[in-house]
């Protein structure tokens, strides 16, 4: 009877112990191995509601990484190593080695964050010299670059903080709810359920049907959207054809993300004229220029100009809000980067990586100039005048510091590219700038006797 007694005891003061930590946990398998304890996923740990411990641990490990604006400010671009942690929502970096940055956090110490809600990520070939690096633009304005030498390792990353941030609403103001909403779904306990009941019989009067309002509206969410989405659809079949608002001149032809050919035709020419016009500026105010085509200029002015040149509007590359010479170069990489096929067209990509392989040297001009040649007029002119250019760059090297090297790596991805790459980017980045360097050191040769 005793026995009986203290079986009932422990039953009770076990089942107090549970129903008081109020807590759903998911137990998180330790790895053993360093290879485990960088790809082991953490599970979210929930004690009482509106209380997240832990958050998903997706990947961490070494990265160099430099800051270079803070909120919309530009900073002067410093490399240092870090130990990079990738969560669900956010991006921590620490100064410190593993063992310190691991001490660090079991501590409570707080890292520099990053909140991926709502952030841009993109390769950045132009913003460094180094290769393999990606900007990561964050809501606030503050811009990040990560690198690594080692090609599999950087696109491991790009892909995993893609993927996050692809996975997070893009309204950051909602986020908050979102994760409310997610608490409530993720837990099919009554006991949680409870809770939230306790909590709103407990609230002020004002405070309950501010939530009990929060709560009617997320559950009408699902019916609204679909109206929505309806709607949308309906406007999209009924609105006019591109062509028809073309014709009734409500939309200008732009010369931003227009194919070469189309803009050329439109101009009765073979190269557009806005190259035109940001060589011969370069070339009047912007050779002695420290970094030319490797810094860029400001955005929002680059996007201004973009604007001028789209809307047909007269241009003047020497007006005083044009001044700062990056401008122009930032804009024209621009316009070669939003080409909807390259300035070295897709059909000639693996002909002219095949010809960079060759071993014999001369055998690689020759190949290459024959390619040239064989060029639609508009993308073989357009080339011929841009690379004429770009020589005129590398022999004022020893002013602004831009050899024919570092102008490969800026130019070479931006105007050579294949037809929807991704698995061999790495690999291909290498040809693309080997491809844009022997075209700068061989330029007479490959365009010297070039028939028009």
């Amino acid at each position: 009877m005793q026995k009986s007694t203290n079986s009932d005891t422990s039953v009770d003061t076990l089942n107090s112990t549970r129903q008081g930590t109020g807590a759903v946990q998911m137990r998180i398998k330790n790895a053993n191995s360093h290879h485990d304890r960088l790809s082991q996923s953490k599970s979210m740990i929930l004690t009482d509601v509106g209380k997240v411990i832990e958050p998903m641990v997706e990947k961490e490990g070494y990265l160099q990484k430099a800051k270079i604006a803070d909120g919309g400010k530009k900073l002067r671009k410093n490399w240092s190593t870090s130990w990079i942690v990738l969560s669900s929502r956010k991006i921590e970096f620490y100064k410190e080695s593993k063992q310190q940055a691991l001490a660090n956090m079991k501590t409570g110490h707080k890292p520099e964050s990053v909140d991926l809600c709502g952030a841009h990520i993109e390769w950045a070939k132009e913003k460094s010299s180094r290769k393999n690096v990606f900007q990561i633009t964050t809501v606030s304005g503050n811009e990040f670059l990560l690198q690594s030498d080692i090609d599999f390792i950087i696109l491991d990353w790009f892909h995993a903080i893609k993927n996050a941030i692809d996975r997070l609403p893009k309204d950051p103001s909602g986020s908050s709810r979102n994760l409310e909403l997610f608490k409530i779904q993720r837990s099919s306990s009554t006991e949680l359920l409870s809770h939230y009941d306790n909590d709103i019989k407990e609230q002020k009067p004002e405070h309950r049907k501010s939530l009990m309002f929060r709560l009617h509206h997320s559950a009408s969410d699902t019916s609204d959207k679909n109206r929505v989405k309806s709607r949308l659809k309906k406007f999209i079949t009924r609105r006019p054809s591109l062509k028809t608002l073309q014709e009734k001149g409500l939309i200008k032809d732009q010369i931003f993300g227009s194919h070469l050919h189309t803009v050329c035709e439109r101009e009765n020419s073979t190269v557009p004229r806005f190259v035109k016009q940001c060589i011969e500026a370069v070339e009047k105010r912007g050779l002695d220029v420290d970094g030319i085509y490797r810094v860029s200029g400001n955005l929002a002015t680059i996007q201004k100009l973009r604007f001028i040149v789209n809307q047909e509007e007269k241009l003047n590359l020497d007006d005083s809000q044009w001044e700062d010479i990056h401008v122009v170069t930032g804009a024209l990489k621009m316009f070669f980067r939003e080409l909807p096929e390259p300035l070295f067209p897709y059909s000639f990509f693996e002909r002219f990586v095949e010809a960079i392989k060759k071993q014999d040297y001369n055998a690689r001009i020759e190949t290459i100039k024959s390619l040239v040649q064989k060029l639609p007029p508009p993308n073989r002119d357009t080339m011929k005048i841009l690379f004429g250019h770009l020589t005129k760059i590398v022999a004022k090297a020893s002013k602004n510091l831009m050899s024919t090297q570092s102008l490969g790596i800026v130019f070479g991805p931006t105007l050579l590219r294949a037809e929807g790459e991704m698995g061999n980017m790495a690999v291909h980045m290498v040809y693309q700038n080997q491809i844009a360097e022997l075209m700068l050191s061989e330029y007479n040769k490959i365009f010297g006797s070039e028939e028009d």
